[in-house]
């Protein structure tokens, strides 16, 4: 069923599939106080919510999310805050950490621009379909900030260090077909098919084995930050516990009898 969690993001479940669009189209779906919790709350929402088996994250307009709503955030620093950038830990940070960690998959629709931290949600999803006409940017360097959003983190994992450095340091918009050439985008299609293309990979992995895809997730984001032993032995823990679910059981049934596996996500 489709419901709104606030005027700023919708929020539509059905079929095993929960959609987050951002929806401030007038900017470019920027970053205010209200979109962030809205945001967070809605992935934490999913947490617990055993229906959903994927997840799509896209934005509304011309835009898919260009980062920081600065209008908001240039009245802090006008105000004297000493912590303009609490942002970073109050929301940027949970919120990138929750779309990581999801137990199912998450594919980033970018129907548009994806510029700071909307680049950073982006890259934090498993896949991303792209339009065609989209541009990404990590324009940090030009506002005088660092990195946020687990850029630091997701970049040199999907193009490599250099290619990280470039994005980064040069703080240049590139092209859809330059970012599919880098390595960030898992389909490039036309504007017109970015959300149906979305959509219809959801479907195929709601309806595949969510148990063994939360493994699978499990074990690249452990190995992201612990050596080969461990990660071996990592691996072994997750293949026993899916050695002995009823997905892993049915399958090889199916597989025997020749026919099609059913999995239910246990």
């Amino acid at each position: 069923m489709p419901f709104s969690a606030s005027d700023v993001l919708l929020v539509d479940r059905r079929d095993g599939i929960t959609t987050l669009t951002m929806n401030r189209p007038d900017s470019m779906n920027s970053l205010s106080s209200e979109l962030k919790s809205a945001l967070l709350d809605a992935l934490i929402n999913i947490r617990g919510d055993e229906s959903t088996r994927a997840v799509i994250l896209t934005g509304t307009g011309r835009g898919f999310c260009v980062g920081q709503d600065l209008a908001e955030h240039v009245e802090l620093l006008r105000s004297g805050s000493p912590t303009p950038l609490q942002t970073v830990r109050e929301h940027y940070n949970p919120i990138t950490e929750a779309l990581t960690n999801l137990r199912v998959p998450v594919i980033a629709a970018v129907n548009g621009t994806a510029a700071g931290a909307g680049a950073g949600f982006a890259f934090a999803c498993d896949l991303r379909i792209v339009s065609n006409e989209a541009k990404f940017l990590l324009a940090f360097a030009n506002v005088g900030l660092g990195l946020d959003s687990g850029a630091s983190w997701t970049l040199p994992r999907l193009v490599g260090a250099g290619r990280a450095a470039e994005l980064c340091l040069l703080a240049q918009p590139i092209s859809a077909e330059t970012a599919d050439r880098y390595g960030l985008v898992t389909q490039l299609v036309p504007p017109n098919k970015v959300l149906s293309s979305a959509q219809e990979l959801a479907r195929r992995l709601a309806s595949g084995p969510t148990a063994a895809y939360a493994g699978i997730k499990q074990t690249l984001l452990f190995s992201a930050t612990h050596s080969l032993t461990e990660s071996l032995e990592n691996e072994a823990v997750q293949q026993n516990a899916l050695g002995a679910s009823v997905d892993h059981a049915a399958a090889v049934e199916a597989f025997v009898a020749k026919q099609p596996p059913v999995f239910t996500g246990r």
